[in-house]
């Protein structure tokens, strides 16, 4: 086989190409790193086909999988799923008991793989309203429960093998693969249905960009798989014979770069922001010369260019800065460490600067759901990189900009539409073009810059428009700023909400000799945090027009979470949502 053109063929494609990878697919279990080679991952992913046909899995049929955590079984499930022609369904873990019901229901989804105890109990919350859910199955051993081990067992019998092969000869490329509902920052979720070539044709495009190293690298997934970009990176690295690590969770990720080692991995701005932080931390716990060099080498970087723009005796400063100081960033990550593949939210281009100078290249790209994922992406080969941009479009792929600045995307990427709406459709597909609702612009090398959503832009009432955005990733650079939301629709001017950086004021406050605020709200309140807060907006405001200012904010007394509603699974903003909880902090600022 050396052509690919449906997803499950990526695994035997891997094992002609690179025979057996001992650890192709790798899971911590109680403490053990467990491997699970090329041939096991198809001959399990086969058990699986085979289990599914037996108990009468059909063509189409439709398949919900909900995991914790990235593992090994969602893999090989993935596989034998497609294999039948059936799709698979991934859903997020940290969504609502509603929403599992709207998606389980709107899919009409005949079986369901679990993880945990914890998101069986969920499902079973209203498995009584989903009345086509057949079977629930988990991964993890729990009582009660059917183990997805019962399918494997069950696809011993090779018997049936010939049906499976019948059933892969049927399913075509142009043929839906999956669907991917999107979190979403308002209303119910939408099912993106991606075919099978709208996702290998991204892939290898991917594959033209992202210079992994054939059969010889190692990766670390912990990013959401139910996530395109993960996903689409997790067949990246099978094309590639990478071999995946799966991370125990976001909490113990630092703990299993050290143990695995990797060579890359993908990432999103929040969860880099968080890495940095916790090294600048780290930076103020030092004393004398051992602080003094730190920061020199961190302004060092803040200064990065690519391509030795910045002449020798920079270069010859930062060859020094990488052995004092940033070998050890490399170190806290395993030591192998080279790109970052990053997405999702835009990035502030001095993490971008401080990360390539520490040797560790962040590669920005950009994408949706919609798009399989990648549009574009930063490639440091051939002049490819540009900080502050989301790289160049990749092949077969086509960008324009519409008239009001609206990025237009067509390409064999582009989704097929949303399931079981035809309406939302027609909105975003048009005259052959998927308009991704982001506005941005490309330049004359060929870069292409995002600089807003195009639904979140809003006017004041002085009928200036504001890119929001643009404005909060300019805030985000304030260390004494976690979280901000910039307000304003139809206001007289643009204020903010802004979540402080707590763990961040508690560490100031120690070093200005003041007693550290024991609550948030302690901290939200304080009239010193305000007022230091205060001169950090008016420095970042004198970066923008007088009439895109934030000419006042309130500090929120809590964390901006997942859990709390604020933000998607992805660590988008749900506008709409943080404007309601804090709708007295808004009444107080316009009133």
């Amino acid at each position: 086989m050396t052509n690919v053109t449906r997803l499950f063929e990526f695994p035997y494609y891997q094992l002609e190409k690179y025979n057996s990878i001992s650890d192709a697919l790798v899971t911590k279990y109680d403490g053990n790193w467990i491997k699970t080679s090329t041939e096991e991952y198809i001959n399990k992913s086969n058990a699986i086909s085979r289990a599914l046909l037996n108990i009468g899995v059909q063509k189409d049929d439709k398949i919900a999988v909900i995991s914790t955590n990235n593992r090994t079984e969602w893999n090989i499930v993935d596989i034998g799923v497609l294999q039948t022609g059936a799709q698979n369904v991934p859903i997020y873990p940290t969504i609502s008991e509603i929403d599992y019901e709207y998606i389980l229901n709107h899919s009409e989804s005949i079986y369901c793989f679990v993880s945990d105890a914890e998101i069986l109990r969920k499902v079973n919350l209203i498995k009584a309203n989903v009345p086509k859910l057949k079977e629930v199955y988990s991964f993890d051993t729990i009582e009660g429960c059917k183990n997805w081990t019962e399918l494997l067992s069950i696809g011993e019998d090779l018997d049936n093998q010939e049906a499976v092969e019948a059933r892969k000869e049927m399913v075509q490329p142009n043929d839906l693969a999956t669907i991917i509902y999107t979190s979403g920052t308002t209303g119910k979720p939408k099912g993106v249905m991606l075919s099978h070539d709208n996702i290998v044709s991204n892939v290898f495009a991917g594959a033209e960009r992202i210079p992994l190293s054939p059969g010889n690298s190692r990766t670390m997934s912990y990013l959401p798989v139910c996530h395109i970009l993960e996903r689409f990176y997790l067949y990246l690295c099978q094309y590639y014979g990478v071999s995946i690590y799966f991370g125990e969770s976001i909490d113990k990720i630092g703990d299993n770069l050290k143990e695995v080692k990797p060579n890359l991995m993908t990432g999103v701005p929040r969860v880099l922001e968080k890495v940095y932080d916790k090294i600048y931390a780290k930076g103020l716990e030092l004393k004398g010369l051992k602080k003094m060099i730190f920061f020199w080498a961190l302004n060092l970087g803040f200064n990065y260019k690519p391509y030795n723009e910045n002449g020798w005796w920079y270069e010859f400063q930062l060859k020094i800065a990488r052995k004092l100081v940033f070998s050890k960033w490399k170190e806290g990550v395993g030591g192998n460490l080279e790109m970052i593949a990053c997405g999702s939210a835009a990035l502030q281009p001095r993490l971008a600067r401080i990360f390539a100078a520490a040797n560790i290249t962040i590669m920005e790209g950009y994408g949706l759901t919609e798009t399989s994922p990648l549009i574009s992406i930063n490639d440091m080969r051939n002049h490819g990189y540009k900080i502050g941009t989301v790289g160049k479009v990749v092949d077969k792929v086509e960008v324009k900009i519409a008239e009001d600045g609206e990025i237009l995307c067509k390409g064999p990427n582009v989704m097929l539409g949303y399931y079981k709406d035809v309406e939302q459709t027609n909105e975003v597909l048009k005259d052959g073009y998927f308009h991704t609702g982001d506005i941005g612009e490309i330049d004359v090398e060929g870069f292409l810059k995002i600089t807003d959503r195009k639904k979140e832009m809003f006017k004041t009432s002085g009928g200036k428009y504001i890119s929001p955005q643009l404005l909060e990733n300019a805030f985000k650079q304030s260390r004494f700023i976690e979280q901000i939301m910039v307000i304003g629709d139809g206001q007289k001017m643009p204020a903010a909400f802004i979540q402080p950086h707590f763990e961040y004021i508690k560490e100031w406050q120690k070093l200005h000799d003041m007693t550290p605020d024991t609550s948030f709200e302690a901290i939200a309140n304080n009239p010193k945090v305000i007022e230091r807060i205060q001169e950090e907006v008016d420095k970042i405001n004198e970066k923008f027009g007088n009439w895109e200012r934030v000419k006042r904010f309130e500090l929120t007394p809590d964390l901006w979470t997942i859990d709390g509603g604020h933000v998607t699974p992805t660590l988008k903003l749900k506008r709409k949502v943080v404007l309601e909880k804090y709708k007295d902090l808004f009444n107080k600022i316009y009133s």
